[in-house]
């Protein structure tokens, strides 16, 4: 056997493995960001049910006379922000999860002022419509608070697949970077003060 085929069949054998490895870290890596990503597509969509059912509780809310308009008009503008500010699911930065978080966070003031400002109006509660989109609005609440999770849970297992050796030397040969997670809004681990007087 020749003594030059000894380094080249040493370097075929660490090209291979490194090809190998290298195309598995890809392939693994590309199907946990997109995994992610659909889930941040179900955070933007469960926001959007809830921005749906927030129309049509105002219309309804518009229907009692002498209802407040500082506070529809609050909930109408709060809205409007909020559905103005999406995020490409390619660009989720922490910075752009902060700018929709907090339009997010206007929106939900405004409607729980909203709903509790109804307390003043016996007929608009027993309004079958109200009550219905109420009871669907808390609904959406629920299934936003899954879909954050979902996500959060997707992004994880994502960074930890290019955070983990020697994934992370493949993550920067390759441009993947690291994901951010939804957070919630600072102050939310306090207690919520509720004053029903009026």
């Amino acid at each position: 056997m020749k003594k030059w085929l000894i380094p080249v069949i040493i370097i075929v054998v660490i090209g291979f493995y490194l090809f190998s490895k290298g195309k598995s870290f890809n392939n693994d890596a590309v199907v946990l960001q997109e995994d992610a990503k659909t889930e941040w597509s179900n955070v933007e969509s469960a926001y959007q049910r809830r921005n749906d059912l927030i129309g049509n509780l105002v219309k309804t809310v518009q229907g009692a006379a002498d209802f407040e308009k500082s506070t529809l008009t609050e909930v109408i503008n709060a809205r409007a922000k909020a559905t103005s500010v999406n995020i490409n699911a390619g660009d989720l930065t922490p910075d752009n999860l902060a700018q929709f978080q907090q339009a997010q966070s206007g929106l939900t003031g405004a409607l729980s002022k909203l709903l509790v400002s109804v307390e003043r109006y016996p007929d608009l509660k027993a309004n079958a419509n109200f009550l219905e989109l109420q009871s669907q609005l808390e609904g959406t609440e629920n299934r936003i608070n899954v879909a954050r999770d979902r996500f959060n849970e997707d992004v994880n297992k994502y960074n930890k697949h290019i955070k983990i050796f020697p994934n992370s030397i493949f993550a920067g040969w390759f441009n993947f970077d690291e994901m951010a997670r939804y957070k919630s809004n600072p102050g939310s681990e306090n207690a919520v003060d509720v004053n029903f007087e009026f």
